[in-house]
């Protein structure tokens, strides 16, 4: 699992400039399966992101694509980890440790 963390580069008109497309962005990584949580932080700085899979190159891709990311409006940290407990709504998504 990987957590990703937007961090905003440009003022905030700039970010609502491209919060539509950005949505847009989000909806289709649901869709895909790849996305299960998001949100603004508070404050107001960015956002985080939790999704699935166990491949960090492909998750790179996919933050790549992102339209605040294409635009210069944000730096990105990726974190991976293993999401060994978790909820029962998230049982779909329990990691074992290797080994």
């Amino acid at each position: 699992m990987f957590m990703i963390e937007l961090t905003y580069i440009v003022p905030l008109d700039r970010v609502d400039e491209l919060l539509a497309d950005h949505v847009t962005w989000l909806d289709a990584q649901y869709d895909a399966g790849v996305f299960i949580a998001s949100g603004r932080k508070e404050p107001r700085d960015g956002g985080v992101i939790l999704a699935v899979g166990d491949d960090r190159a492909a998750i790179e891709e996919i933050v790549a694509t992102d339209p605040f990311h294409v635009n210069d409006f944000a730096t990105y940290r990726i974190t991976e980890f293993l999401a060994t407990k978790v909820a029962p709504e998230l049982a779909a998504f329990q990691q074992k440790l290797p080994g």
